[in-house]
C-alpha cells in the first residue's frame, strides 16, 4: 500500500475540515486535485473511506481509522523536526493550544511573553466554549488545553494554573450592590442570568446551587461572558461570571459585585493534555514557561 505523507495531510485535513473544499485550502491545493487525491487514496486503501451527505463529508469507519493514523503520523513527524532544530541550536518549532473563551482574559499576556521569548515558534490558538475544547481535547487534535472543570472520564496529566472564583453581579442600579452581605434565600426571588449548560462556570456553579439545595430562577442562559454582563448591565438579572471576566473587578461598566455568603465559589484553571501524550518540545516549553509566569498573576 503505497500513500505519500502529502495526502495523509489532505485526508487529515479533510477529517478535521469535514470539506473537500475546506482540506484543499488547509493545504493550499485546488479543489479538483485535492478530490483526484483524495480518490487516490480510497483506491489504494481499497475501502470507501467518506461519504457526502447534504455536502458534509462522513468518515467512514476505515476512514476514522486512517483519520487516526495520519494524525499520528503527522505529530510524531512535527515531534522529529522539533528535535532537530534543538539538536541543530534552533528553537522553532509549532504549537497548537485550545482553550475556553474565559481565559482569553489572561491568557494572551502569558502568550506574548512566550512569543517574545520564542518569536521562531508558529502558535495556533483555539479559543472555544467548553464542548468545542472538550472535543478537540478527546480527537488529540492540540498540544495543550486551558480549561476549568477537566473531564474525569480521560487519562489526563493536569497542571492547576491559578485560582478562577466566581462571583455574583447585578446592574450597579440594584439594591443588592448596596447592601453589606446577601444570603442566597434572599435570591430566590431574583432572576438568574447564567452561562449555557456545559460551560465550566455553569458547571461549576449547578454543583455549589445543588451543596446548598438552592434553585436558581434562570431567565436566560448565554454563550459568552460579555452576553451575560451586557444582560445583566440591561437590568434583566443577576449572573454568575468568573471573576476574572471583570476588569477591575466591582469597577466593570454597568454592574457591581454582590456579596453573597458563600461566594466566591472556588474554582481553578487547569492546563491539561493526554497522559499518554509526549509533549512536542514546542508544548513543553510553553508549559514550563507557563507555569514559572503564573506566580506574577494576581487575581
Amino acid at each position: 500500500m503505497h500513500i505519500t505523507f502529502r495526502q495523509l495531510q489532505l485526508f487529515q485535513a479533510l477529517a478535521d475540515t469535514g470539506g473537500v473544499s475546506s482540506a484543499a485550502r488547509a493545504l493550499h491545493v485546488t479543489q479538483p486535485t485535492a478530490s483526484m487525491q483524495l480518490k487516490e487514496v480510497s483506491k489504494t486503501v481499497g475501502l470507501p473511506l467518506y461519504e457526502v451527505i447534504g455536502k458534509k463529508v462522513h468518515l467512514t469507519d476505515a476512514g476514522r481509522e486512517l483519520a487516526e493514523t495520519a494524525r499520528a503520523i503527522g505529530v510524531a513527524w512535527e515531534s522529529f523536526e522539533q528535535r532537530m532544530d534543538e539538536v541543530k541550536g534552533l528553537s522553532r518549532g509549532k504549537l497548537r493550544i485550545a482553550m475556553v473563551s474565559t481565559a482569553q482574559y489572561f491568557m494572551p499576556r502569558w502568550m506574548g511573553s512566550f512569543c517574545k521569548k520564542y518569536p521562531a515558534i508558529d502558535v495556533s490558538l483555539e479559543i472555544l466554549n467548553r464542548d468545542g475544547v472538550l472535543h478537540r481535547l478527546r480527537n488529540h487534535l492540540d498540544d495543550l488545553y486551558i480549561m476549568s472543570m477537566p473531564p474525569a472520564d480521560i487519562d489526563l496529566q493536569d497542571e492547576i494554573l491559578m485560582p478562577n472564583p466566581l462571583v455574583v453581579i447585578a446592574a450597579v442600579s440594584d439594591p443588592l450592590t448596596q447592601l453589606a452581605q446577601v444570603t442566597l434565600p434572599v435570591l430566590q426571588s431574583q432572576r438568574f442570568i447564567l452561562r449555557e449548560s456545559g460551560s465550566g462556570t455553569r458547571m461549576a456553579g449547578d454543583q455549589f446551587f445543588r451543596q446548598k439545595k438552592f434553585r436558581p430562577d434562570v431567565r436566560l442562559e448565554l454563550g459568552s461572558n460579555e452576553a451575560v454582563k451586557e444582560s445583566v448591565a440591561a437590568g434583566l438579572g443577576i449572573g454568575l461570571v468568573s471573576k476574572h471576566a471583570l476588569h477591575g473587578l466591582d469597577k466593570e461598566n454597568g454592574v457591581r459585585v454582590v456579596n453573597v455568603k458563600g461566594f466566591p465559589v472556588p474554582s481553578a484553571w487547569h492546563m491539561v493534555h493526554h497522559a499518554s501524550q509526549k509533549l512536542s518540545p514546542a508544548a513543553m516549553a510553553f508549559r514550563e514557561h507557563v507555569l514559572a509566569e503564573k506566580t506574577k498573576f494576581k487575581v
